[in-house]
């Protein structure tokens, strides 16, 4: 571990999954990790918006894709990560190059925390040219994951039957980046892409799978492009994922009888009876406590006002 990164951690944290509220979902995975290991903090749940006293796990966004992305790519996953987190959203992803490292730094200038979930043993942050980004990851109130515990070696068995191997325990990282998200996204992938075993995970667990659509001549658009076939959501921009994980409450839509109004609350009154098919002017008077002086007055009102129409023998029909 660099001289750098180390300066900037308090301890190495130890929990099994059902220990900490953001964690737990992992529980529900096929195979759930036996431990974890982090530096900083994980997030916390908040107040759900609308509810003043009810608390709920923050909104998660996974963004992975490829290491070698184009501006293309770059763009959406900035710009997707900085959103979520200006919403005060969680972004996961692996610390790689590319596309991941590019979803850190958007979380982070968006002011939000972000997760990053190792493939190697969690004092072997990798690649190396990232330690300063896991640092600051940290020090922006995020923390840094991995299921691999310290000193593993090469060969050596960290869980009972896995042995620790680079090839193989990045893929086994991905279970952990999928199951913590709500919804995984990813901006950009070739046809054979670590990313698409991410997405892979995802929808074997459930989530809803986002993948950015690109130029068929693309070495790096075939993997989105071949998800988008076998049914994954074409992303078209950030507020089609903010809208499914941060639904705005919609005002009840008034039914036709509702939207009748008149000018005060008699003729209002008379104006939604008519509506549900009651004519006579008695009945009218009867269901509304009106006098008939009343209810004479405000009933020839509305037929100057083109409201109502007389039917004769003191029956009336709306306009």
């Amino acid at each position: 571990m660099s001289i750098l990164f180390s300066q900037n951690l308090l301890k190495n944290n130890e929990i099994v999954p059902q220990e900490a509220d953001f964690t737990e979902v992992l529980e529900s995975i096929a195979v759930t990790p036996k431990r974890l290991y982090f530096y900083g903090k994980l997030p916390e749940k908040r107040l759900k918006p609308g509810a003043k006293r009810t608390y709920e796990r923050p909104k998660t966004v996974a963004i992975v894709g490829t290491r070698r992305p184009t501006k293309y790519g770059e763009e959406i996953a900035y710009k997707l990560a900085l959103e979520v987190a200006k919403r005060g959203g969680v972004v996961v992803s692996g610390l790689a190059y590319g596309i991941d490292g590019i979803a850190a730094r958007g979380a982070l200038d968006g002011g939000g925390a972000t997760v990053a979930v190792l493939g190697t043993p969690i004092d072997q942050i990798y690649p190396r040219a990232h330690t300063g980004l896991a640092a600051r990851i940290v020090e922006n109130g995020g923390c840094v994951m991995s299921e691999v515990p310290a000193g593993t070696q090469l060969g050596e068995e960290y869980v009972t039957g896995v042995k620790y191997h680079p090839k193989t325990c990045f893929l086994e990282r991905n279970r952990i980046i999928a199951g913590l998200a709500d919804v995984v996204v990813i901006p950009e992938a070739a046809e054979r892409s670590g990313s698409l075993n991410t997405a892979a995970h995802a929808l074997e667990q459930g989530r809803e799978v986002f993948a950015a659509p690109g130029d068929i001549t693309r070495p790096m658009s075939a993997g989105c492009n071949r998800l988008i076939l076998q049914g994954a959501t074409p992303y078209l921009g950030p507020e089609e994922v903010l809208n499914m994980i941060f639904p705005v409450a919609r005002r009840k839509k008034k039914t036709p009888i509702e939207a009748l109004a008149g000018d005060d609350a008699v003729e209002t009154g008379i104006l939604r009876l008519l509506a549900v098919g009651i004519q006579e002017g008695e009945e009218m008077i009867e269901k509304l406590g009106l006098s008939v002086a009343e209810f004479n007055r405000t009933v020839t009102i509305l037929e100057l006002k083109a409201r109502v129409k007389a039917l004769g023998a003191n029956r009336w029909m709306l306009m």
